[in-house]
């Protein structure tokens, strides 16, 4: 598997019956995910994705990449949630976080509709200013609040500067295959779109056009990331679970959750893998945090956390534990120099690679965790590329998976995130909502 577990860092922490015991539930829960016959199995659609998906659909992402590459400066990505932390986290992990200020051949990219600022809004658009500009909206419905009213103010700016029939050659729309507002505001317009599939979560969605149309359009190869996906599938589908990698990730995370370890902490080396961890926040989170259960999901770029969040890692509460994404290579070579003057005492590191020193931070920090009590996992991964990158989401969409069913929870529905979407829909006067409305302002007057 591309992905190699290391469980060196659990012991003391976690036994081989423990794991046996656990590997029950696992096998269970793994045949749900195989045989799609668990909570949830019609958002399964990503089981099979990286060798199954739409041909043509996928040429046309290709194809629409290449336009874009050749018509703008800049390329705005609209959306939230699982429509854009896919994406953004692949073009950062595969090219860098500085992406928009390195050369290159391609569009800036940037990404809009994840918040209501208007701050926030305000810098993009100002950051559009005298460049040409095209726009990639992705949302099922059209109607979610963040996206849609962005969408609204760049589909005005866009039609403003280039009419109506140019504005039309430089918006993109992901959404429902056949329905929603969307969908049909797009045909109406005559907007080529892509498809937000109907099995498929937004959270799972990173290998579908939701995530490889922006992927693309940065230039990154999407066909090795869809091979490595496809490689872990098989490993995943085909290997037993007592060897099987992903399985096992879900098993020591339930081991631990059972033990008191309530809280896990995605640990990176890299500061590429910052946006790849919210992402992996947003698919644990979003997948397993139901009827008052499941792990926290947290994270931290080391070594600079560890100038933060290092003491209350080594000396806080014990109820953490953290999955360590080990780099192993780095496709940049950085050698720390020789000072014939020492100023600073470090001609001990003179000649050394910082790759590494990086590496030796990591072993160093993972030997001082688990002497202050703190399990870690780690998951070795060869480097920062576009196969590693469609291995480590498949790896952790089946892992996720077979985690949640180990929990007793759907991984596939979000019912609690709509709670807040009937409040403000509520307070804000959207039509429908009237009696919900009277309902909050008596609760918040009583509170007053």
């Amino acid at each position: 598997m591309a992905i190699k577990l290391n469980e060196t860092y659990l012991n003391g922490f976690v036994s081989g019956e423990e794991i046996k015991k656990s590997l029950h539930l696992a096998d269970a829960s793994c045949e749900l995910v195989k045989n799609g016959t668990g909570a949830g199995s019609a958002f399964l659609g990503w089981v099979d994705l990286p060798v199954a998906y739409d041909k043509e659909e996928y040429a046309r992402i290709k194809a629409a990449a290449k336009k874009i590459q050749n018509s703008c400066d800049v390329f705005v990505v609209i959306g939230i949630g699982g429509s854009y932390l896919g994406a953004r986290a692949a073009i950062e992990f595969c090219t860098s976080p500085l992406y928009n200020n390195l050369k290159k051949d391609t569009p800036d990219i940037y990404f809009a509709g994840n918040t209501i600022s208007s701050s926030a809004l305000q810098d993009v658009l100002r950051l559009c200013e005298g460049r040409d500009v095209c726009v990639n909206v992705i949302s099922k419905s059209g109607t979610t609040t963040e996206p849609a009213v962005t969408f609204r103010i760049f589909r005005e700016l866009l039609e403003k500067k280039y009419g109506e029939e140019g504005a039309r050659e430089r918006i993109f729309v992901t959404t429902d295959r056949a329905r929603g507002k969307l969908k049909e505001f797009s045909t109406q317009k005559g907007y080529e779109t892509f498809v937000v599939p109907d099995d498929i979560g937004g959270r799972y969605s990173v290998l579908t056009a939701v995530g490889l149309l922006p992927i693309a359009v940065a230039g990154i190869d999407i066909d090795a990331m869809m091979k490595g996906a496809a490689d872990v599938r098989e490993d995943c589908l085909s290997t037993p679970c007592a060897s099987n990698d992903a399985v096992r990730y879900a098993v020591l995370r339930n081991v631990l959750f059972n033990k008191g370890k309530f809280i896990e902490i995605l640990v990176a080396y890299e500061a590429a893998a910052q946006m790849f961890a919210e992402w992996w926040k947003q698919l644990y989170g979003e997948s397993e945090g139901k009827d008052s259960k499941a792990l926290y999901p947290s994270s931290v770029i080391f070594s600079t956390d560890l100038h933060s969040l290092g003491q209350y890692i080594q000396e806080g509460m014990r109820t953490m534990f953290e999955t360590v994404l080990d780099f192993k290579t780095s496709a940049d070579t950085v050698v720390v120099p020789n000072d014939p003057n020492n100023i600073d005492g470090l001609n001990f590191l003179a000649g050394k690679e910082l790759h590494d020193v990086n590496r030796t931070a990591m072993t160093a920090t993972l030997l001082a965790h688990n002497d202050g009590g703190v399990p870690n996992i780690v998951l070795e991964v060869e480097k920062r590329d576009a196969y590693h990158f469609g291995s480590l989401v498949y790896f952790f969409e089946f892992a996720c998976a077979v985690s949640g069913y180990m929990l007793g929870v759907n991984p596939f529905d979000q019912p609690g995130v709509e709670a807040y979407k009937k409040n403000m829909y509520a307070l804000l006067g959207k039509p429908g909502y009237e009696d919900h409305k009277a309902f909050l302002e008596t609760k918040m007057n009583a509170n007053n």
